[in-house]
């Protein structure tokens, strides 16, 4: 089990189940888009992003973007670390059919892809000495051709596809989920043997 030391910010209560098998931290619910309404529970979110942090895990749809989103604007973004869940296909088993985008959620995501996702988030997990790595930057994204280029919107749309992650994201939002999943060497890495071939296609 993972004891990290920010509050983590979840969609549902299905979500918070299945976390609190994974993590030692306090675990908040949304209840969905009810925060935006929810006063007692923004003021709640604020209290503990001062005084722990928070760690937002949303579902990889546009509804837990819209939340995340959400979330930035009440509390200060130094105070907000984002986990990202990869974008997979599928269906949680309590459901009768998928959901309308048909990604499954953070309760349909195995325990390892979690765990493997906090763990590039930059949370801090007691025990654990996270080495710093240099991060990605929108001089990258110029580099690489997914910024300033004509075609730098439909390239970005590749990678994310590639990466399993939204293809809706927008620049800000991309290159702060890659310094999550990858290091700038790795990005580069990738770009130069995979990712270019499907550029180009």
């Amino acid at each position: 089990m993972l004891r990290i030391k920010e509050a983590v910010v979840v969609e549902g209560k299905y979500d918070k189940i299945k976390l609190k098998g994974i993590i030692d931290a306090p675990i908040i619910e949304t209840n969905g888009f009810r925060v935006f309404k929810d006063k007692e529970k923004q003021n709640l979110i604020r209290q503990l992003a001062n005084k722990r942090g928070l760690l937002i895990i949303t579902d990889s749809d546009s509804a837990g973007f819209v939340i995340r989103n959400f979330l930035k604007g009440i509390v200060k973004d130094s105070t907000i670390k984002q986990c990202y869940i990869p974008q997979l296909k599928g269906k949680e088993k309590r459901k009768e059919k998928p959901s309308k985008e048909g990604y499954l959620g953070v309760e349909g995501i195995s325990d390892e892809e979690i765990i493997n996702a906090i763990k590039r988030s930059s949370a801090t997990i007691e025990g654990e000495n996270v080495k710093k790595t240099e991060e990605i930057t929108k001089n990258d994204f110029f580099e690489l051709g997914l910024t300033g280029r004509d075609n730098s919107k439909s390239n970005r749309e590749k990678v994310l596809k590639y990466l399993n992650l939204p293809t809706y994201l927008t620049t800000n939002a991309m290159i702060s989920a890659l310094n999550v999943f990858v290091t700038k060497d790795e990005i580069k890495e990738i770009f130069a043997h995979k990712i270019l071939k499907i550029i180009q296609t």
